[in-house]
């Protein structure tokens, strides 16, 4: 019977302990990023996809606005940045890539950052 007093006094010691309340929120950032595009394309710049993959491997995608920007809302870390889309005119196929490394988002970072992107086009024989 002493030794069932003993477990039982135990246990009501560790149960408050067991009853902590943990703040299990994620620190998350808004960012935006804003690609851009060489002067020669005088195209629109809306639905080009945008990627960042952090260090954990998840992916968060968005595409471009009118204003060619794609705008997050993710986790504080360490992303690479990278843009690949295509975008079709009447008379040409252009093909874009850009790639950042190595980013650091926190809420001490700068919320706006810029994907400078290569451009290459293929011309449409109607």
């Amino acid at each position: 019977m002493k030794h069932i007093s003993y477990i039982l006094l135990t246990l009501l010691l560790l149960l408050p302990a067991a009853c902590t309340d943990y703040d299990d929120t994620l620190d998350v950032v808004k960012i935006t990023i804003k690609l851009k595009i060489p002067e020669t394309y005088d195209g629109p710049l809306d639905g080009l996809r945008v990627e960042l993959l952090n260090t954990t491997a998840s992916t968060f995608v968005d595409s471009t606005d009118t204003q060619g920007e794609a705008h997050f809302t993710l986790p504080a870390g360490i992303y690479s940045v990278r843009s690949s889309a295509q975008k079709t005119t009447k008379d040409y196929r252009y093909f874009f890539n850009g790639t950042l490394s190595q980013v650091v988002v926190t809420s001490d970072s700068a919320h706006t950052l810029t994907l400078p992107l290569t451009m290459s086009r293929k011309r449409i024989v109607h």
